[in-house]
This record gives C-alpha cells, sequence and structure tokens, in this order.
C-alpha cells in the first residue's frame, strides 16, 4: 500500500477527492460490480480517471488501500483487559463482527479477487501485526507466558479472514476456540 500525503491530509480538495474515490470504490465493491476499472471508479467519483492512474499503480493497490481504510482503523489499539487470553479473545472477536460484515466481506473478497501474484506486503496484516505485537509486549511485562506474533497472525487472524473469503462459517466461537489453540502453543 502506498500513502499519497497530497491525497490525505485532513480537508480540502485533496480530501474531498480522496473520499470521492473510497467511497465510489465501496458502492462499487458493495454493488458486486464483476469489473473494476479506473474509468468506472472514475466516472463514478466524478473525477478524472488520470488522478488514479497518478497515485495509484493499478486497481489491486486502490482496492487494497480503500480495504485497509475500511478494515482498519488508523489508531486503533489492541484491547487492554489485564490479561492476554482476555485481550486475544476481545480482539477476535471485534475482528469477526466487523470482517462478517456484509460490506468488509465484499471489500476482502474484492481485494484477494484483484490479485495476481504473491505479495510481499500487505497493509491489513501490517495492522494486525502492531495490535498483536502490542498485546505480546504487554502481556510479556506482566510475567505472562505468550505465543508468538507470529503464531497469533498464523493461527488466530489468518484463520479468520480466509473463513471470510472463502465464504465458511466463522463466528465468534471460533474465534475463540482459535484463541485457545493459539495460547496452548505458549505453554
Amino acid at each position: 500500500m502506498s500513502i499519497h500525503p497530497a491525497l490525505t491530509r485532513p480537508g480540502g480538495r485533496s480530501s474531498r477527492v480522496l473520499n470521492a474515490i473510497y467511497a465510489s470504490v465501496g458502492e462499487l465493491v458493495g454493488e458486486g460490480a464483476d469489473k473494476i476499472t479506473f474509468p468506472v471508479i472514475a466516472e463514478r467519483a466524478g473525477i478524472n480517471p488520470t488522478t488514479l492512474y497518478r497515485r495509484w499503480g493499478d486497481v489491486a493497490e486502490l482496492l487494497e488501500e480503500v480495504a485497509v481504510a475500511a478494515l482498519t482503523r488508523e489508531g486503533e489499539s489492541a484491547p487492554d483487559t489485564g490479561s492476554l487470553a482476555s485481550d486475544l479473545g476481545e480482539w477476535a472477536t471485534i475482528i469477526v463482527r466487523d470482517i462478517t460484515r456484509p460490506e468488509r466481506t465484499r471489500y476482502l473478497r474484492a481485494m484477494v479477487a484483484t490479485r495476481s501474484g504473491i505479495l510481499t506486503h500487505c497493509a491489513v496484516t501490517d495492522a494486525r501485526r502492531e495490535q498483536a505485537s502490542e498485546m505480546v509486549r504487554r502481556a510479556a511485562d506482566r510475567g505472562e507466558t505468550t505465543p508468538t506474533v507470529q503464531q497469533i497472525l498464523d493461527h488466530i487472524i489468518a484463520p479468520l479472514y480466509y473463513h471470510v473469503v472463502f465464504a465458511l462459517q466463522v463466528d465468534e466461537d471460533h474465534a475463540r476456540r482459535l484463541v485457545d489453540d493459539v495460547l496452548t502453543m505458549a505453554r
């Protein structure tokens, strides 16, 4: 994901343009559009397609940026309940409630559908890694035995997103079982 400072500053024309672009992408994904292209997005947003071509390498990059904005909240912190088990349980259920919302599910599936190669970086994963790192650090400071951040990503986050992308059953009970499994790895 690329961050475009000219587009992300608060207020002004750039902010209005970015909001229009994000809204257009969200509407197209929400409508289940078969083909999302820069010209289609631009028409919906009321902008010139060159604005999109200048700032994003391709539709996949823009979809990822919009998905990250939709699926994570800047400055969103991980739960801090006083124990890693409670933190992870609360965090996993918050994520499940969010990604199982129909509009979030569509974003995830659209983002995956636009990918054509192996990624070396995923902004959604980066945001979740930061949150998991924060919880593990706090737990370690309290003297708790902890799984690794990678174990949390591989055994809680990845299965949740996988289930949503492939339309498999996922709910809060499933999320809690994943948390129990990863905590067992720390023992």
